[in-house]
């Protein structure tokens, strides 16, 4: 992993919403993102692209947030890759369902767009900081 987040996978299907956060984070975080508005396209996206973090909405036509990151985790390199939330689901239980999932994190929509990527960068130091662990070590 790099010392520095670089590579955002980002799952939206609001083009509007889109717009501004691909913008924020480009602009004001000096982040290279790659968008796609459905699921399939981001899983399509994702061996080539290599990010280093997925941002993925939760609610989608088709294949949802939570369906996209189960179909990640199966790729290659897939599994290790952290996920961030974003949904306007701002439910404590519903959050902690995602959080269940393996998210690193939640946002809620709204979002500050002038502070996405620089909370993108945040998560992702607190991440790496974050000892590994072996397999053996869960029974």
């Amino acid at each position: 992993m790099s010392q520095e987040l670089r590579r955002v996978l980002y799952l939206e299907d609001d083009p509007s919403i889109a717009e501004i956060a691909v913008m924020a984070m480009q602009e004001f975080s000096n982040l290279e993102v790659l968008h796609c508005d459905r699921g399939q396209l981001a899983v399509e996206a994702f061996s080539e692209f290599d990010p280093e973090i997925l941002l993925f909405d939760v609610m989608l036509p088709g294949m949802d947030g939570v369906q996209t990151l189960d179909a990640v985790r199966k790729l290659p390199g897939g599994a290790d890759v952290p996920v961030i939330f974003m949904t306007a689901k701002a439910q404590t239980h519903e959050q902690q369902q995602y959080m269940d999932l393996g998210a690193l994190s939640v946002i809620v929509k709204p979002f500050d767009a002038f502070m996405l990527g620089d909370q993108l960068k945040t998560l992702w130091q607190t991440r790496q900081k974050i000892p590994a662990t072996t397999d053996n070590t869960n029974a």
